[in-house]
């Protein structure tokens, strides 16, 4: 139902693209247009929340947040938003909320091309003692994502392919 739905909402797009990992390509997932209709982003938290076990969640701004939110409230676990960069004003946080030392986290992601905006959030989490050993994307673009977080002692679990959506 949920391939169907993403299918439907064309979220595999062609044309020419420059990815956040500065790649190009000649075509983009936009798991955007699927996290902005309730119905879709309720399918995606329950296709995750099987992989969340007794975990905490940490979902990147700005595309990773209404899945992180999503599912929290599939899963009923607390979750954290990293930024990109430290704010400069107020807390001046990266990760905002809570985060203790051994805190046990699940990564949620939207698309993984090389897997450096997850590992942005490893990399987070760890500075703060917190533990991170899997990450669970909506679509893996295999070129690269997996390894690389394997190489960082975090699994990668991905919901689809891209090509099971083209």
């Amino acid at each position: 139902m949920l391939r169907e739905m993403l299918m439907d909402l064309n979220v595999v797009q062609t044309g020419d693209f420059v990815l956040a990992s500065g790649k190009r390509s000649s075509y983009f997932v936009n798991i955007k247009r699927a996290s902005t209709d309730p119905a879709v982003l309720r399918e995606i938290a329950k296709a995750m929340a099987p992989y969340v076990d007794d975990r905490k969640i940490a979902g990147m701004a700005l595309g990773a947040v209404p899945l992180a939110v999503a599912v929290a409230l599939e899963t009923g676990r607390p979750y954290v938003m990293v930024r990109n960069e430290a704010k400069d004003h107020g807390t001046k946080e990266l990760v905002e909320g809570e985060v203790h030392e051994g805190d046990e986290f699940v990564i949620v992601e939207d698309v993984a091309t090389t897997g450096g905006s997850t590992l942005r959030v490893v990399h987070a989490l760890r500075e703060k003692g917190a533990r991170v050993s899997r990450a669970i994307v909506v679509v893996d673009r295999e070129e690269g994502a997996a390894s690389a977080l394997s190489s960082s002692g975090v699994e990668l679990i991905s919901i689809f392919k891209a090509k099971d959506l083209t």
